[in-house]
């Protein structure tokens, strides 16, 4: 099989925020002959950086096949391509299939990865997924839409579980969200909805499992927001071991009562 001199880097954008993105991320930016961004989701202000000549292009008008056409002839003409996607492409990024059919062409391929939405949610919110005695779990999931969710992995199976979730891709459904969470969870536990985190437009909803669903209809919410639950967006939790000068670990001595 041929070797390519150059290959494709899949890059995490961040979730807005064009200063979200990494170091490298931004580097291959700059030196790549051959960009594709999902533009439906990461700003233009992302890629601005990119050198003059380079060829831009907006998957969000492309289909799978389209995207792979101009990455295969982009690399066969030794050029360098910058894949970009929004948050992180780990999670919910569709870069697998991507990848798995440039395995077919041969073509080498690299991912730098990003900060993802419910990661800028919470950011956004100055809260902590993981506190000492509340939750220590973090679920990421979406409830059932167009797209099927494997059955062992329901938002009423995870729910039970009742730790920290940020839930993706369905705000539009937070009435079905809500009725399925209420399985588990009190309805006095915290929500909040960040629409659009990190965006000059950001919107946060705060609210209980109760109120929720009417408050996130009176802000205009339907699309690009997470969905973040658990008593984590509470303010009762004990202090971590960590810093604490009467606990002992491996860098410090703990001070005798």
């Amino acid at each position: 099989m041929e070797k390519y001199k150059e290959k494709v880097y899949f890059i995490g954008a961040g979730p807005g925020d064009p200063e979200l993105i990494t170091i490298k991320g931004q580097r291959i930016v700059k030196e790549a002959d051959v960009i594709i961004y999902a533009g439906s989701l990461v700003p233009k202000e992302v890629i601005d950086c990119h050198k003059e000549g380079a060829e831009i292009y907006n998957s969000a008008s492309m289909s799978l096949d389209e995207v792979i056409d101009v990455t295969v002839k982009a690399i066969k003409d030794g050029k360098k391509v910058a894949r970009v996607h929004t948050g992180d492409p780990a999670i919910y990024g569709a870069h697998r299939e991507q990848m798995d059919m440039l395995d077919k062409y041969g073509i080498e391929y690299e991912v730098i990865p990003g900060v993802s939405s419910f990661l800028a949610s919470a950011a956004a919110l100055k809260k902590e997924f993981t506190l000492p005695t509340v939750s220590q779990t973090v679920i990421c999931t979406r409830i059932e839409g167009r797209t099927p969710v494997p059955e062992k992995e329901s938002l009423e199976s995870l729910a039970k579980h009742r730790a920290s979730m940020a839930i993706f891709l369905s705000v539009h459904m937070i009435d079905k969200v809500v009725e399925t969470l209420a399985t588990s969870y009190p309805m006095t536990t915290p929500v909040a909805v960040v629409q659009r985190a990190s965006w000059p437009d950001q919107k946060i909803v705060l609210a209980t499992l109760e109120t929720i669903e009417q408050k996130v209809k009176e802000a205009g919410i339907n699309k690009t927001a997470q969905i973040l639950v658990g008593d984590f967006l509470g303010d009762e939790y004990e202090k971590s071991k960590l810093y604490d000068k009467y606990f002992t670990h491996e860098y410090r001595e703990a001070i005798k009562k």
